[in-house]
This record gives structure tokens, sequence and C-alpha cells, in this order.
């Protein structure tokens, strides 16, 4: 502020403040190179900074960071919170142990919600997550309108919940551009939508980024995404990481420094309970 008069700063480079919209106006020929300039380095910033955990985050019961597999995880619908595995099969067995039908068997094991028992009861519950905005939710009938053929439909849950800051509403975004789902193929936003997720440490989003570069040349570029999306866990990007070691492109100490965050990132994620509750499911599956 300057004075009473309360200063508007340039929302692009954050550097030059402006007493009003006109002077803005009048100043925006000679600052106009100048603030792209400022804007690019900002982005760039932002962009390769290393996220403290990968989209997910922690588990809301153990706390824990989140497995980078969405797959092993369990969404609850009553409240949209992600579980991690070993905390989902502790409620079971607990459950189970208490009395199997009992007041405890089938409630959500955060909110202690009713679990739904059938897959119409799963979407209505979703549907009632995304009619009051929840990011997650949204996301959710996104991915459940794509899966039935309604890539329109998909394309506006997907966009809102990107709105809403979800950062695998971005990576799916990023994938409908890439496949031209709903939308016109358009490499740019392709792009834009991967940055988005991987600044919110969307692993998926930064390794595809680390391939864009790589296409286009930049092998420097590649290398930073990949580094990043390692050091929160991401074996894919580790293989991409060595593959670049062997063609020169990373030095020995930084291919050693990227072997010791990934498994540093990996023991984070471990636990007794999740690894019992993955390796009962693997012999499930092996049994089928």
């Amino acid at each position: 502020e300057g004075g009473d008069v309360k200063l508007k700063k340039c929302n692009a480079c954050k550097s030059v403040r402006y007493c009003g919209v006109e002077c803005q106006k009048e100043h925006r020929p000679q600052h106009k190179r100048a603030c792209k300039k400022r804007a690019a380095e900002l982005r760039e910033e932002i962009l390769f900074k290393q996220p403290e955990s990968c989209h997910l985050g922690d588990c809301p019961i153990c706390c824990l960071p989140m497995p980078l597999d969405r797959n092993v995880s369990t969404l609850q619908t009553c409240c949209s919170k992600i579980i991690c595995p070993g905390c989902d099969f502790s409620d079971l067995r607990r459950a189970k142990e208490l009395q199997v039908g009992g007041e405890a068997y089938g409630k959500c094991p955060f909110c202690r919600g009713p679990v739904p028992k059938k897959a119409e009861d799963f979407i209505t519950n979703i549907m009632k997550r995304a009619e009051v905005n929840d990011p997650i939710a949204l996301c959710q009938m996104g991915v459940h309108r794509r899966d039935e053929g309604d890539y329109s439909g998909a394309f506006q849950y997907l966009t809102k919940a990107a709105d809403l800051g979800d950062a695998q509403a971005h990576y799916d975004l990023s994938c409908s551009y890439h496949n031209g789902l709903g939308v016109k193929k358009d490499k740019k936003k392709e792009v834009y939508h991967l940055e988005q997720a991987a600044i919110e440490g969307h692993v998926l989003a930064r390794n595809n980024l680390g391939c864009v570069e790589e296409e286009n040349g930049r092998m420097e570029r590649a290398v930073k995404h990949w580094i990043i999306a390692v050091n929160l866990g991401h074996s894919h990007s580790l293989d991409a990481v060595k593959s670049f070691y062997r063609q020169g492109f990373v030095s020995k100490e930084d291919l050693a420094k990227a072997l010791r965050a990934h498994q540093a990132a990996l023991d984070a994620m471990k636990s007794p309970q999740r690894d019992e509750a993955i390796a009962i499911r693997d012999y499930m599956k092996s049994r089928k």
C-alpha cells in the first residue's frame, strides 16, 4: 500500500504494483515483455518444486503416506476418504472378531457411516457428494461417465473437479486431450493438465511430463521430472533415470541420491498391516 491508496499487484509476474486498472493498461506496452519473462520464471519454480508427498497424501487413519498404487486403497463413498489397504483390512478383521454382521460390520473405518452393499448405492453416494462439489466425488463421477462411454459428461465432471484443484481430475483431463475423448486432441492442453497434476504430486503426470520432454529433446528437463517422481517412490521413473544414466545424461552421484530417496519413500509407505493386506489380496487373486 502507498498512503491511503491500495496498490494492485500484476497478476502474472507479481513484481509490479499499480494504483488502478487505467495505470496498469497504460504501462502494459512497456511491461509486457518483462512480465512474460518473469511469469515464465515463476511457473518454472512452481513446476520443478519437489512436492512433500504424492497427491493422495497420508492415510487419514494411520497417517502414513498412501501407496502410489491407487488400486490397493479403498475410496469410502460416504465421506470421500481414501483408506490405505492396511487400515481397511484391519477394520474388517476387527469387525469379524467382534461379531460378524454386528454393529461394526459394514461401516466406514473413518466416519463409521454405512458402506454401500450394491453398485447402485455406490453411485448414489458418489452423486450425493458430487452435488455438494466434493472434488474427489466429481472426479469419480467423471470416471464413471467415461467408463459408460459418455465422454462429454465425463469431461464436464472432470473439468469441475480440476477447477476445484483435484490432481487426479487434471491427470484424467490430460488423458482426454491426448486420446481425443470428448474433446479434440490438444497437445498444449494435455501438457497444461499434466503440469497442474504434477505440481500437486501426481507421479504418473510427472513421469509423463518427463516423457514429453524426452520427445522434445530436452533431456535435462526430462531428468528433473523423473527425479521428482522418484523422490516420491515412483519405480517406473526410476527405470527412466537408470536408462539415462547408462546414456550419460545422469551422473553417478545423482543416480545414487535418487536410489536412496526412492527406497526411503517406499519404506515410509510400509507397515505390517499393509504388507499383510496386500499378501492376502495377492493370494486370493492367485486362487481365481
